[in-house]
């Protein structure tokens, strides 16, 4: 498996991240465990979860989860030197019996937000859910504008001097937001985000949409004007919606991109995988791991061991220069 460097840090991650959103709910700990276990055999080395995973897919979730199981994996195995771990603070639900099922309105107003002692408690818990005396990659998982800049990153500065995190990075921000955080980190000397984790894939949000979490051209141009953050791209394949145009009608991952590009996209896309012999999902995959300006990180995060596996075929795939041109051009 193919690494990236990470910012200007040193470090060189996996070019797929592993996304453990699930495990520990939707996934039971056997299939995690599994999954866990194959990604890592296969060369892999960049594990990502957050605080909050996962307190939605039912009754009694209330988050913890995923870290919960991370730490069991990390207990059993012993694979803690083998992974660079991430986790995330902000996004936690206290109220998630109340709110499961709710509107993002709704939802987003109950976040612990990023504020200074917040991130601090985040922290801790993250480390002891985890079980380890330290955290690769601490993300702020929902940008919170309601809380000065300047506290969140003092709070971030000061685990990271404490050794209990390594780097920080930030997430679901506008670009102008990240470049204000970098300047403000500049400005006092603190720890400054080194990834930018979106949602990106190979579909363009719609004309018109707005939407903070989801690359655009303008953040493209950002990143690639400042290799020293890495973009982190997550829900690459939308769900799975590229393999199956049913799945795709109504699914509330269509509803940032369809209109005629998607349509243009999505004929190509799908035409170039017969010609390939592989699936588009694989071809989108693989598709963002060519990407080399801004060169990213593809974050999946498979619910399913079958999942899991179909993906592994994208690593192998190598596209050549009239592939990319072809799908690169494709569109209304």
């Amino acid at each position: 498996m193919d690494t990236v460097a990470l910012g200007n840090t040193g470090e060189r991650v996996s070019q797929l991240a592993l996304g453990a959103m699930l495990m520990g709910t939707r996934t039971g700990e056997a299939d995690s465990f599994e999954i866990l276990d194959r990604y890592v055999a296969a060369g892999g080395s960049f594990v990502d979860t957050a605080n909050c995973y996962a307190w939605w897919p039912a009754p009694g979730d209330r988050g913890g989860e995923s870290e919960s199981l991370l730490g069991r994996w990390f207990a059993r195995r012993g694979r803690r030197d083998d992974v660079f771990l991430a986790t995330k603070g902000s996004a936690w639900v206290e109220r998630a019996e109340q709110v499961r099922g709710a509107p993002w309105e709704v939802v987003n107003k109950e976040f612990e937000g990023a504020g200074g002692d917040t991130l601090r408690r985040a922290v801790d818990g993250s480390l002891r859910r985890l079980g380890v005396d330290h955290i690769d990659l601490y993300y702020v998982h929902v940008d919170d504008r309601s809380t000065p800049v300047e506290e969140t990153l003092q709070a971030l500065d000061e685990v990271v001097r404490a050794g209990k995190v390594r780097y920080i990075g930030w997430s679901n921000v506008r670009t102008w937001r990240l470049e204000r955080v970098r300047q403000i980190a500049e400005r006092n000397g603190w720890a400054a985000p080194v990834a930018l984790q979106q949602q990106h894939s190979y579909l363009r949000r719609r004309a018109g949409l707005v939407h903070s979490s989801i690359v655009d051209d303008e953040q493209l141009d950002y990143l690639r004007a400042n290799p020293e953050v890495t973009l982190v791209a997550y829900s690459p394949i939308l769900k799975g919606i590229y393999d199956d145009p049913d799945k795709r009608r109504g699914h509330d991952m269509m509803s940032a991109y369809e209109g005629p590009d998607a349509e243009a996209r999505l004929a190509v896309l799908t035409e170039l995988a017969a010609q390939l012999g592989v699936t588009p999902n694989q071809l989108v995959i693989a598709w963002l791991l060519h990407q080399s300006d801004p060169r990213m990180v593809t974050l999946f995060g498979p619910r399913t061991v079958a999942q899991f596996e179909a993906a592994l075929p994208a690593l192998d795939l190598k596209l050549g220069d009239s592939d990319l041109s072809t799908l690169d051009a494709a569109g209304a």
